[in-house]
């Protein structure tokens, strides 16, 4: 497989008044296009830092990042907001909808940056990403009438509808429960299966990182741990989990 990803000698140090907090202290990694990833850490290990940089949200102090073979630690904000659009999709704990607009409508915003799309093609393109993560009839409802789980399916609805290269989900089920996180593993696990979809995830429960096939982990802004296994199957653990509380269906 090719590289979708490298980072060489990454650092990254925040300057609080005159005190220096290194972030990042030289991490070398690459990961190639098609794996799914669980990025794992305590809190302040680094791993949020260098998912920032990964999703060009952030730049490294020093190093350099590769995406696509391109080093995009050396573009402007103007080209990391082209990338970020074009070939990153994020998905957040919290969802970040917007809250008066309808799934629909959510989904449709990160079409409005394509210039050459019409109203036709943005609706077509995002009853498509909503159908993709099942929920076809569910488009014209607000984000307050859907469920944590049924929100965070607008979420990656809302990430895939510019066909990404990379989705970053940052602890995406750390607000749901245990079989509604299930379901949204087995859609990241379908992404990546059927389309080939490089999913990076930050979490810190040990039960999600399993689904993913490798594992790296974060101390003190280094990596301590680079394992590829043998990743659970959300789709068979959904079958011996009791229906969850929220009434969806997978």
């Amino acid at each position: 497989m090719s590289e979708l990803i490298r980072v060489e000698h990454l650092t990254k140090t925040y300057y609080l008044g005159e005190v220096q907090v290194p972030a990042l202290k030289g991490v070398d990694l690459a990961i190639p296009a098609g794996e799914c990833v669980a990025i794992m850490g305590a809190s302040g290990s680094g791993k949020s830092t260098f998912m920032n940089i990964l999703g060009c949200l952030d730049r490294p102090t020093q190093g350099k990042y590769f995406l696509d073979e391109k080093d995009v630690s050396v573009l402007s904000r103007d080209e990391l907001a082209r990338i970020r659009n074009q070939k990153i999709g994020f998905v957040f704990q919290n969802f970040n909808l917007l809250g008066r607009t309808t799934a629909l409508e959510n989904v449709e915003l990160p079409l409005y940056y394509r210039h050459n799309h019409t109203s036709r093609d943005r609706h077509r393109d995002a009853m498509e990403a909503l159908k993709t993560v099942g929920l076809q009839g569910r488009e014209h409802h607000q984000p307050s009438q859907l469920s944590g789980g049924q929100q965070q399916r607008v979420a990656i609805a809302r990430a895939l509808v510019n066909q990404p290269s990379l989705i970053l989900a940052d602890e995406p089920t750390g607000n749901l429960d245990t079989r509604t996180s299930l379901e949204i593993m087995d859609i990241f696990q379908r992404l990546n299966r059927e389309s080939g979809i490089t999913v990076i995830l930050v979490t810190h429960e040990i039960d999600i990182a399993s689904y993913a096939g490798r594992r790296v982990v974060f101390r003190d802004g280094k990596v301590i741990l680079d394992e590829r296994v043998q990743p659970r199957q959300a789709a068979e653990d959904l079958n011996r989990v009791p229906a969850s509380a929220e009434g969806e269906t997978p």
